[in-house]
């Protein structure tokens, strides 16, 4: 056990560290059918291999949610310090990943990510006695390390969840997303991200925040792409209890529902 705490204390300090620039904008404008997106880039450099083609997702206003990129092992996230949640994680996973990811023992080791400044990242405080939750975007379980898995538990990959939603429909997405993987001839991309629709809150909280203003978001999402097939298709889920898993959406209607242009110049098929 001793040893074990002293590998998460030593894992927590390395994600102090400091992080580079979080974004560069250009005057440049992209065009998905549908929608005209401005051309924001984070600067996900240090673990692009992440994203489908070596390409970050094309996000608009990035300065004023605050956004910053962060690089764990084995997937990588866009946190918003304007809800002080996770935007987005993205992993690319393979048979052998999700197969290796099997033998991993989960830490539950939830921790605030002292990369982020104090005031754009969550604390365990926030959730206590929320209702909610503690929802990872990056999935523990497709973690193929003992450092990827552990990290999944930063705050910064981490959501309001309801319950019923965390542990029912959504875990049944993840784990039907695995199965896929695992028949999957070569690498899929995984982008599982949030989004906040006016007037759809979840609560009844005037903000819709819990703790000290970490929103609760109104819907989830996972976008699959299969690098082989080039097929894409993105699952839709209300973020509350009840919720029912529906049929997959295309890559084109997730792009004008949430104004991300996750995988700019592939042209995924449907």
């Amino acid at each position: 056990m001793l040893e074990s705490n002293s590998f998460v204390c030593a894992l927590l300090l390395g994600l102090g560290l400091a992080y580079g620039s979080a974004w560069s904008q250009q005057d440049e404008r992209r065009s998905v059918p549908g929608v005209d997106l401005p051309e924001a880039r984070a600067d996900f450099s240090g673990c692009i291999a992440q994203f489908a083609g070596g390409v970050a997702p094309i996000v608009p206003d990035l300065a004023s949610r605050r956004a910053r990129p962060l690089c764990f092992d084995g997937f990588a996230v866009m946190h918003s310090g304007e809800s002080t949640t996770a935007i987005f994680s993205a992993s690319v996973l393979n048979r052998q990943r999700v197969q290796a990811a099997k033998s991993n023992r989960r830490t539950d080791f939830f921790f605030s990510d002292a990369r982020l400044p104090r005031t754009e990242r969550a604390t365990l405080e926030d959730y206590a006695g929320s209702g909610f939750d503690r929802g990872h975007l990056s999935p523990a379980g497709d973690q193929d390390t003992p450092e990827g898995m552990a990290q999944s538990f930063s705050l910064a990959n981490i959501v309001p969840q309801a319950t019923e939603n965390n542990r029912g429909v959504w875990s049944k997405i993840k784990q039907d997303t695995r199965k896929y993987v695992e028949r999957a001839r070569g690498n899929v991309y995984v982008i599982t991200g949030v989004v906040s629709l006016p007037g759809q809150c979840p609560i009844s909280a005037p903000s819709c925040t819990i703790g000290a203003e970490v929103k609760v978001p109104s819907h989830l999402y996972k976008l699959v792409f299969d690098s082989t097939t080039r097929r894409a298709w993105a699952h839709w889920i209300e973020n509350r209890n009840v919720a029912e898993i529906s049929r997959p959406i295309s890559y084109e209607e997730l792009v004008r529902r949430v104004g991300v242009e996750f995988l700019p110049g592939l042209s995924p098929r449907f």
